[in-house]
């Protein structure tokens, strides 16, 4: 028997395999578009090349995008500092991946002598195809989450660097962009630069965090804004209510913890149910076995 056919069928599936862990891991936004972003327009290098998958992608893209179900995640991408087109260039190849594995899962069975019909692996690769065609947006989706969560918790950290920045008698601009300078992180990085393009415009540094908040859909930075669009007149009335959000805002963060620690507990219940049944079913098989022998 021959078995080339049983090598490629089980090299497909494995290499679909991998492309979908892949999709689902949960990688750090890039640094490096952050970078560039937040550099002051008057220093701005020319745009990089695109790579070739890019380049595909958006060919891709150009002629896909109005098909219904075709939907780029924009606001995402940009969070996450990937591009539309290899976006679009995972989800096509997944789909064509789907496509072809029912196919050559059949070979084996056209080598055996068992006939199936056509519509079987048609109607099977197109059902896989729909399903991993929209993983990369259920990916893209909750590595956005992820993200906005890590922002969260790095604006806690800022408000409080603020606020005590303004306790200090610090200007409004210079509480922002100080306590902006102590951070390394990316969101940190994010922040310097909407705060540095604010300088080099000679606009509201709660302007240009708005505008930040609508980019990248991060709701909670524009209550930074909304708190300091005031601080020119009360420092001390601002001082609390940054801490008053502040505090706020990491009573929210613990309970989004706490929520998503009973959902993993939930889900792991099921699987340590199964465990225990076949526990006690491994017990109790050899008693069984010689209660049927005897």
């Amino acid at each position: 028997m021959n078995l080339l056919p049983v090598v490629l069928a089980g090299g497909t599936v494995g290499a679909g395999i991998a492309l979908l862990v892949r999709e689902l891991l949960r990688p750090q936004p890039a640094l490096g578009p952050a970078l560039a972003r937040s550099a002051p327009a008057a220093l701005v290098l020319p745009e990089p090349e695109l790579d070739r998958e890019e380049v595909w992608g958006r060919w891709l893209l150009a002629r896909l995008e109005r098909l219904p179900g075709v939907r780029i995640p924009t606001t995402n991408l940009v969070l996450l500092g990937q591009g539309p087109g290899q976006f679009m260039l995972k989800k096509t190849a997944l789909a064509a991946l789907g496509l072809l594995c029912p196919v050559i899962a059949t070979i084996p069975w056209i080598i055996a002598g068992v006939s199936l019909p056509f519509y079987v692996p048609a109607g099977a690769g197109l059902l896989i195809a729909g399903l991993l065609f929209i993983t990369p947006d259920l990916a893209v989706r909750d590595q956005a989450k992820r993200a906005r969560e890590e922002f969260a918790h790095a604006l806690s950290a800022y408000l409080d660097l603020v606020a005590l920045k303004r306790a200090a008698d610090a200007g409004p601009a210079e509480a922002l962009e100080k306590a902006a300078e102590v951070g390394e992180g990316w969101p940190f990085v994010y922040l310097q630069g909407a705060l540095r393009r604010a300088r080099m415009e000679k606009i509201p540094p709660y302007q240009a965090l708005t505008e930040l908040a609508a980019e990248y859909d991060l709701p909670v930075l524009e209550d930074i804004a909304d708190i300091m669009r005031g601080s020119a007149t009360d420092g001390a009335a601002v001082y609390k209510a940054l801490r008053a959000r502040s505090a706020a805002l990491n009573a929210e963060l613990l309970a989004d913890q706490a929520a998503e620690a009973n959902t993993a507990s939930e889900k792991m219940t099921a699987p340590g149910a199964l465990l225990a049944v076949l526990v006690m079913l491994l017990m109790a098989f050899p008693a069984v076995i010689r209660m049927l022998t005897v």
